[in-house]
C-alpha cells in the first residue's frame, strides 16, 4: 500500500495534559486524508493534523451525507500498541457507507493507513490504565453540489485524540430515562448504520435527560414505543435470572463491536443469552421480582458503563447506584485486558502494531 506521509514540524504533545484528559477535547499530530474522485478512492495521505477547507455548498452541509467509526488504540509496553476489532470497525463503515449512498473504501487502504497513523504517533497514547488514544474515522460528501442526490465526490479523515473516561461519572453507574416524545430510529431507516445525522438527531432528548438529572436516555422502539431499543451512545443488556438479555439487531438497532465482544465471551463462560425483544415493562416486572440481577451498557467510548437506575413514566428501576456488578466488571476486566494485552487473545481480536 503506497501511503504518502508528511510529518509535522513541531509536535504538540507537550500541550497535553495526559493526567487530566477529557473526551473529545484534544487532538494528535497527525490525520489520515483520502479523497473519492472520478469514481475511485485515490491513495492515502498521513500529514500534520490541520483545519480543512471547504465551500458553503458542500453537499455534506446540507444533506447529512456523512458516517463515522468509533475505536480506540491501546498502550501494552513501549513497544506495542493494540487496535481492537479493526477488521471489524472497517465492516461497519463499508455498511454504513452502502446505507447512505456513499462508496466503500478498500479494507487494506483502511487498515494500513491507521497502523501507520498509530506508528507516527505511538505516544500520544496514554499509558494510564483505563485511558486510550480515541481514533475517529468518518467520511463525507465534499462535492460543491446542492442537489438532493447522492454526490460524486467524498473525502475520508482519520483524527486521533487521547482520552479518559467518556462520562463524567467515570466507571461509576449511570442514570438512564425513556423519552415520552421522541424516538431514535424507525424500520427502514438509518438506525443501523453509524450515520451522522443519527446523532444530531439525538442531542435533543438527550438534553432534555440530563436537565432532568439523567446520564442518558434509554430509546424505546418508535412503532409500539414499549420495547428497549438502545442506550444514546451504547448498546444495553440486562442479566435476568442467569440469563443475559440484549435488544436484537434489525435495522433499528446499532450493531455494536463491544455488543459483539460481549456476546461471544458471555458464550464462552457458558452463559445463556438471549438476543430478542425486551419491552420496558418486561424489565420493571423483573426488578419486582427480583430477577433483574445487572443492568449495564457496552460501546467503544465507555467499554463496559453500569447502570443504576431506569426512569419510566414516573417510575424507577434502581439497582446499584455505587458499584459495578459482579459480571459487569468481569466483562470489563476481560475485555479490557484482552485490549491492554494482559490477558491472551483467544478470539484473534487485537491488532498489535509494532511501534519501535
Amino acid at each position: 500500500m503506497n501511503i504518502q506521509i508528511t510529518k509535522t514540524d513541531k509536535s504538540r504533545i507537550s500541550e497535553v495534559d495526559f493526567d487530566n484528559l477529557e473526551f473529545g477535547k484534544m487532538f494528535s499530530d497527525h490525520m489520515i486524508d483520502m479523497e473519492f474522485k472520478d469514481g475511485k478512492w485515490g491513495a492515502p495521505e498521513i500529514k500534520p493534523y490541520e483545519k480543512i477547507s471547504f465551500h458553503p455548498s458542500m453537499h455534506a452541509l446540507h444533506y447529512g451525507q456523512s458516517v463515522f467509526e468509533g475505536m480506540k488504540a491501546y498502550y501494552v509496553d513501549d513497544e506495542t500498541v493494540n487496535l481492537f476489532r479493526l477488521d471489524d470497525h472497517h465492516e461497519r463503515i463499508s455498511n454504513s457507507s452502502r446505507r447512505m449512498c456513499i462508496p466503500e473504501m478498500d479494507k487494506e487502504a483502511f487498515i494500513s493507513s491507521i497502523k501507520e497513523l498509530i506508528k507516527l504517533d505511538h505516544k500520544w497514547v496514554p499509558k494510564t490504565a483505563g485511558h486510550s488514544l480515541y481514533l475517529r474515522p468518518f467520511v463525507f460528501a465534499s462535492q460543491e453540489y446542492i442537489a438532493a442526490r447522492a454526490a460524486s465526490e467524498y473525502r475520508f479523515i482519520a483524527i486521533t485524540s487521547p482520552v479518559a473516561a467518556y462520562y463524567k461519572e467515570g466507571f461509576n453507574p449511570v442514570s438512564l430515562t425513556t423519552s415520552e416524545n421522541f424516538v431514535r430510529a424507525v424500520k427502514g431507516g438509518t438506525g443501523e448504520a453509524k450515520a451522522a445525522g443519527n446523532y444530531g438527531g439525538s442531542f435533543l432528548p438527550a438534553q432534555q435527560a440530563q436537565e432532568a438529572g439523567y446520564t442518558q436516555i434509554i430509546w424505546l422502539d418508535a412503532k409500539e414505543h414499549k420495547y428497549v431499543e438502545e442506550v444514546g451512545t451504547m448498546n444495553i443488556f440486562f442479566l435476568i435470572g442467569d440469563t443475559l438479555v440484549t435488544p436484537k439487531l434489525g435495522g433499528t438497532v446499532l450493531p455494536g463491536i463491544t455488543r459483539r465482544s460481549v456476546i461471544a465471551l458471555a458464550k464462552e463462560w457458558g452463559v445463556n443469552v438471549e438476543e430478542r425483544r425486551i419491552s420496558i415493562d418486561e424489565v420493571f416486572e423483573a426488578d419486582a421480582s427480583g430477577d433483574l440481577k445487572e443492568v449495564f451498557g457496552s460501546g467503544t467510548a465507555a467499554v463496559i458503563s453500569p447502570v443504576g437506575l431506569i426512569h419510566h413514566e414516573g417510575k424507577n428501576v434502581t439497582l446499584d447506584q455505587e458499584n459495578i456488578g459482579p459480571f459487569a466488571k468481569k466483562m470489563y476486566d476481560e475485555i479490557t485486558g484482552i485490549q491492554y494485552g494482559k490477558i491472551e487473545d483467544r478470539h484473534g481480536w487485537t491488532y498489535p502494531v509494532k511501534v519501535k
